[in-house]
């Protein structure tokens, strides 16, 4: 299961209601921050989420409003003598912002700070991270300054296939536990693959799209998404303002949901301008019908 929880919905300007952007997701064997949004280690306080978890921080761009909490929580981690090393991973000029921030406070740092920088070119999806049950995307989008867009996705697990072991009386059985790790059994004299004993159930794909307008190929890194979690900042009317900031109508957040053929679409990123973000939705179900707005503190389970 992918639990996934809003910590900040806002834009530049942070509202009485919206917070920085910033999105935690965790699953059984990782948990991770999707932007640091000023304010982000409070925002996980009141969400009863522990920062002293944490595994990764993936920062798609510099902008103050996508970053400002990372020194929080960089700060709070060493108050808390945390050991295990926080890996954080970003666009072109992340090293270098990543050293100066840890050369201008004294944070007093318990652990180590691993920082990976991504460069790519625009509209080309890269792995970044591939472990044995989870693996991280990331690809080049179009901003006024480097920024990325991410997908985090859960592999999919190797089941039994019971209907076809119990043709051998194999039901339970230790080594059931190798076929399902992919290993090839005998059993009473016969010979059962992985390809026949078992499974594959589908991956889980939950990506994440800011601050970018829209462009030919963008879909990639949603492709199959389970859900997509993508700016909504400006309405239609709206839309020459977008271009000028390098920013997503939500018209366009739906027209990028159904082109890559995704189950759900929450909007978020709302420019503050929008204390009622209805016609948003409104404007994006035109277009794809499975859309939903993000408030702070929303959570959402993807099993």
């Amino acid at each position: 299961m992918i639990e996934i929880v809003f910590l900040g919905t806002g834009s530049m300007f942070p509202t009485k209601k919206r917070a920085h952007p910033c999105i935690f997701v965790r699953n059984e064997n990782v948990r991770f921050l999707f932007d640091c949004g000023e304010g982000a280690q409070r925002q996980m306080r009141i969400a009863g989420i522990s920062p002293t978890k944490l595994d990764y921080i993936f920062i798609t761009h510099w902008h103050g409003d996508h970053s400002l909490g990372l020194g929080g929580i960089i700060q709070s981690l060493a108050a808390n003598r945390r050991k295990r090393k926080l890996v954080i991973y970003g666009p072109e000029g992340t090293n270098e912002r990543v050293y100066h921030l840890l050369k201008t406070f004294a944070f007093g740092l318990t652990y180590k700070i691993e920082v990976n920088e991504i460069k790519i070119k625009k509209g080309v999806v890269k792995r970044i991270i591939d472990e044995e049950r989870f693996a991280f995307e990331a690809m080049q989008v179009e901003h006024n300054v480097p920024c990325l867009s991410y997908a985090f996705i859960e592999k999919g697990r190797r089941k039994i296939n019971i209907e076809y072991t119990k043709k051998f009386g194999l039901v339970r059985h230790p080594l059931l536990g190798k076929l399902q790790k992919g290993e090839t059994i005998v059993y009473k004299g016969k010979k059962i693959t992985p390809e026949k004993g078992t499974y594959l159930t589908p991956d889980k794909r939950v990506a994440y799209v800011t601050d970018t307008i829209y462009f030919k190929g963008l879909e990639k890194i949603a492709k199959g998404a389970k859900l997509l979690i993508s700016e909504g900042t400006f309405s239609e009317e709206l839309e020459e303002k977008a271009i000028e900031y390098t920013h997503m109508t939500a018209k366009e957040a739906a027209k990028l949901a159904k082109k890559a053929k995704v189950e759900k679409l929450i909007l978020t990123h709302f420019s503050q301008r929008y204390p009622d973000v209805s016609k948003l939705k409104e404007e994006a179900q035109k277009i794809f019908k499975n859309v939903e707005t993000a408030n702070d503190f929303d959570k959402i389970e993807i099993k």
